[in-house]
C-alpha cells in the first residue's frame, strides 16, 4: 500500500508568544515493513532555527526555534509513504511467556539489553498489581507468548470502550483500569502496563491507521486521527505489532511514526513558549490511499 499523509496542527494564542521551542515527532520512522518515499514539513511563522535529527529511540525527530512574535502557529506535514503487509506471526509457534521473560531477563548482551529496557515502569505506564491483576487469566502457566498476548488483546477491546469524553492524556493506567473507557492511547498504556508486570518487554507506537467513510457516505477530508498501539518481543520471532483498540495484528493499513516506552516519548509536537497564555488546539489528519 502507497499512502499520503497530512497532519496539520494549528495552535490559537490567547495572547501573543514571543518565543517558542518545539520538538517535532512527525516524519515516518522507516522500518522493516515501511518506507517513507518523502516528507515535508511547513511551519508558519517560519522558525529561526530547524534541525532533523534522531532521538535516544532512534526515531526522527525535528527541533525548532520560532522567534517571531505570533498569535497562532501551523504545523503542517505531507509524507507518502509505502507500506509492506509483514507476515502473519505464528502464535502457537512462540515460546512459554514465563520462558520469555525469563529470557530477557537472564541475557546481558548489548542486543538484549535494548529489549529488557521495555519491560520496566514509565510514566504513563504504571499500574502496579492492578495491571497484573488483569493480565493474569491470559497468561496461564506454559501457555505460548503470542497466544496469551492475543488474548489480552481482545479480552481488552471487549471489556472497553472507546470514549473520547473519558479521559484527558494524564489519566493513569489505573483510572482507565477502573472506568472500563478510553481512547487508542489509554488501551495501549494498558496493554503495556500488563505485560511489563509480567516483565514481558513491549513498547508503545505511534501512528496513523486508514479509516473507511460509514456506507453510504462520503469521505470527510480532515477527519482522520493518529493512532496507538504496541509491539511486544517475542524471543525468535522479533516485535510483533498488536492494537488492542481493534483487536487486530497490524498489517498494511498502519502506519508507524514512532515507538518508546510510552507517549510522553512520542508525542507528535512538545515544546516551551514564552508568553501565549490560553490556547486552543486544532488537529486535522488525513489518510489517502494512492494508486500503486
Amino acid at each position: 500500500m502507497i499512502y499520503e499523509v497530512s497532519h496539520r496542527t494549528r495552535y490559537a494564542y490567547r495572547d501573543p508568544v514571543a518565543l517558542s521551542h518545539h520538538l517535532l515527532h512527525l516524519a515516518p520512522r522507516p522500518c522493516a515493513h515501511q518506507q517513507c518515499r518523502r516528507s515535508t514539513l511547513i511551519v508558519d511563522p517560519a522558525p529561526a532555527v530547524s534541525e532533523a535529527g534522531t532521538d535516544y529511540f532512534g526515531n526522527p525527530t525535528t527541533f525548532m526555534i520560532v522567534q517571531q512574535r505570533h498569535r497562532e502557529l501551523q504545523v503542517h506535514v505531507r509524507c507518502e509513504i509505502e507500506v509492506r503487509r509483514p507476515p502473519p506471526p505464528a502464535a502457537e509457534a512462540s515460546i512459554p511467556w514465563e520462558e520469555a521473560a525469563a529470557l530477557v531477563a537472564g541475557d546481558c548482551s548489548r542486543t538484549m539489553l535494548d529489549v529488557y529496557q521495555f519491560t520496566f515502569d514509565s510514566p504513563f505506564t504504571s499500574a502496579g498489581e492492578a495491571a497484573a491483576a488483569y493480565a493474569r487469566p491470559s497468561f496461564t502457566p506454559g501457555r505460548p507468548l503470542l497466544e496469551a498476548a492475543r488474548e489480552l488483546t481482545s479480552r481488552i477491546r471487549q471489556d472497553f470502550i472507546y470514549d473520547q469524553s473519558a479521559t484527558d492524556v494524564a489519566t493513569p493506567v489505573d483510572e482507565v483500569l477502573r472506568l472500563r473507557r478510553g481512547v487508542c492511547q489509554d488501551f495501549a498504556h494498558l496493554e503495556l502496563a500488563c505485560l511489563r508486570q509480567l516483565g514481558l518487554p513491549a513498547r508503545y507506537v505511534s501512528g496513523y491507521l486508514r479509516t473507511y467513510p460509514a456506507p453510504g457516505k462520503e469521505r470527510l477530508v480532515g477527519a482522520d486521527a493518529s493512532h496507538a498501539w504496541l509491539s511486544l518481543w517475542s524471543p525468535g520471532q522479533g516485535w510483533i505489532d498488536l492494537d488492542p483498540t481493534n483487536d487486530l495484528i497490524p498489517g498494511d493499513e498502519h502506519i508507524t511514526l514512532a515507538w518508546g516506552r510510552d507517549y510522553g516519548d512520542v508525542s507528535p509536537i512538545t515544546g516551551v513558549i514564552l508568553g501565549g497564555g490560553e490556547h486552543k488546539v486544532e488537529v486535522a489528519v488525513d489518510v489517502l490511499p494512492l494508486p500503486a
